[in-house]
């Protein structure tokens, strides 16, 4: 395709669309960013995020879900995302479990996940402590799924298996103090047959933060390249940002190529759907910055100013006052400055503090 032919869109064009989709706008009650689902770690952030989306997280579920991380769904579509996140082959499946711990093990592919979701439906008759399930799951699937640990002098399951396979086997997850709990999802449906509606993950995927990559979808998903392209949708409209080709669905071609710098302030947690995006260059550009927002343990939450990530934030919880401590990456304008007042204020709510004490700088 010749430059003359492409459908170009700037990078602001791109951060102003994923912002209207997101939903901080706050129009709707029930975002729709929900069909990727709220990544809640560290435990709190997801009802955070929906805050920063004038939502609430009445009526969703905490399960493990993609790569095995918290998120919180609504919970009438727990049957189809987990028919949707199933491996869609063999390959998929070894690529999602392939860890030094269980190299052998995860060349049984799908039957992996199979014989780990029937042990923990088989296990998990009421709520049960983390640990207590580890080690009954450990001993119920075959030992090539287990590693031996020498400080606990036993046998125990791939944590990333184990993860992922919760959604499978209809287990809900219950934070508990610092612990965790796990229990029976109310939806108790079957294990997937197969993999069915990848497709429409990956579509949403696309909606929310695309334009994208195959492989950014698979780096969301846990898997590989491959994995998604047997499953790629074919209504997708084709586009260049910044001289890069990449895909979102045809029918928010018109969205994307109209949207407009909305001029809103909002106070992102860490993990925000928004900070899911794969092609965190385009995010945050420089790398000192980037660095700043994705710390590998213990990141801190974003700024959102217009489109841009415009600094970090920090929270610390001080009786029932809140004390939040924004750090900018650079200058804010006196309209930046005076929203944020209004944000703190949100995310304090949100944490069920009764006052909130803002610093800037």
């Amino acid at each position: 395709m010749s430059s003359a032919q492409r459908s170009e869109v700037s990078r602001d064009r791109v951060l102003a669309y994923r912002v209207a989709a997101h939903g901080f706008d706050r129009s709707s009650p029930a975002p729709d960013v929900l069909a990727l689902g709220v990544r809640d770690t560290p435990y709190g952030s997801a009802r955070q995020a929906l805050a920063a989306r004038g939502a609430s997280p009445d009526g969703l579920r905490l399960v493990w879900s993609l790569r095995g991380a918290p998120h919180l769904h609504r919970s009438g579509d727990l049957p189809a995302l987990a028919a949707a996140l199933w491996p869609v082959d063999d390959a998929d499946a070894t690529a999602r479990i392939d860890t030094a711990v269980i190299k052998e093990g995860a060349r049984l592919g799908v039957a992996a996940f199979r014989v780990t979701a029937g042990a923990l439906r088989a296990v998990v008759g009421g709520p049960m402590a983390k640990g207590e399930v580890s080690t009954a799951v450990s001993a119920a699937v075959p030992e090539s799924l287990t590693y031996w640990c020498e400080p606990c002098g036993a046998r125990h399951i791939s944590g990333l298996l184990f993860q992922q396979a919760g959604l499978f086997g209809a287990v809900g997850v219950v934070p508990e103090g610092r612990g965790t709990v796990l229990a029976p999802l109310p939806e108790r449906f079957p294990v997937p047959d197969g993999a069915s509606g990848t497709d429409e993950l990956v579509r949403a995927f696309l909606r929310f933060l695309g334009p994208a990559t195959p492989a950014e979808v698979a780096a969301h998903l846990g898997t590989r390249p491959a994995a998604v392209r047997s499953v790629w949708p074919g209504d997708l409209a084709e586009v260049w940002v910044e001289g890069r080709r990449a895909w979102l669905p045809a029918d928010a071609r018109d969205a994307l190529v109209s949207a407009v710098d909305p001029g809103l302030v909002r106070l992102l947690p860490p993990g925000d759907p928004f900070l899911q995006a794969r092609d965190r260059a385009l995010v945050v550009p420089d790398r000192g910055r980037a660095k700043e927002v994705w710390r590998p343990v213990g990141g801190p939450g974003a700024l959102l100013a217009g489109t841009e990530i415009a600094g970090t934030w920090r929270a610390r919880a001080a009786g029932r006052r809140l004390d939040v401590t924004v750090t900018p990456f650079g200058p804010l304008s006196a309209a930046v400055r005076e929203r944020l007042d209004a944000e703190a204020a949100v995310v304090a709510a949100a944490r069920g503090a009764t006052d909130v004490r803002l610093r800037v700088g």
